[in-house]
C-alpha cells in the first residue's frame, strides 16, 4: 500500500533513519533537548526530512526553552497542515507536512506575542537544514 507520495512503508523505512521513521511515520517524539536543531541558530531554511518540502525559515526560529526547535510560523504557503490530536488524554494541535503527511510536532498558543503568539514545537528528526547561501563578489 502506498501513501499520497507514492511511497510504501518499506520505502519509507529504507529512506529514513529509525528515529526519523518513528517521528515522521509513527507520530513519535524525540526526547527533549536531544535534537540537533534545538539550540541551532544558523541562517537558512528547514525542510521536511521525509520529502524535502520547505517548512520553516530561520528568521522564525527562537529559543522557547521547551527542548525542541521552536518557530513562530511556517514558511510561506501551505507547507504544513494542522490536525486535532487527542492522544495521551490531551487535546493538542498536531503539525504535519502538507506534502507527505509526515508528523512534525505540535503548535501551541504560547509563543512570543510580538510574533503572533504561536509556538511551532518541531522534532529535529523531522527536519533537514540548508544554510543560507552567501552572496559572491566575483
Amino acid at each position: 500500500m502506498t501513501d499520497k507520495t507514492g511511497r510504501t512503508e518499506a520505502e519509507w523505512r529504507e529512506k529514513l533513519t529509525p528515529e526519523q521513521y518513528h517521528v515522521l511515520r509513527e507520530a513519535g517524539t524525540e526526547r527533549a533537548y536531544t535534537g540537533k536543531y534545538d539550540k541551532f541558530y544558523e541562517e537558512g531554511e528547514y525542510y521536511c526530512a521525509g520529502c524535502g518540502q520547505k517548512l520553516f525559515e530561520s528568521d522564525a526560529k527562537y529559543n522557547s526553552g521547551c527542548g525542541w526547535p521552536a518557530f513562530t510560523k511556517p514558511s510561506e504557503g501551505d507547507s504544513v497542515t494542522e490536525h486535532t490530536d487527542t492522544s495521551y488524554g490531551m487535546v493538542r494541535t498536531e503539525v504535519v507536512c502538507s506534502n507527505c503527511d509526515g508528523h512534525l510536532g505540535h503548535v501551541f498558543p504560547d509563543g512570543p506575542p510580538q510574533a503572533g503568539g504561536m509556538r511551532y514545537c518541531i522534532n529535529s528528526a523531522a527536519l533537514d537544514f540548508e544554510a543560507e547561501k552567501g552572496g559572491s563578489d566575483d
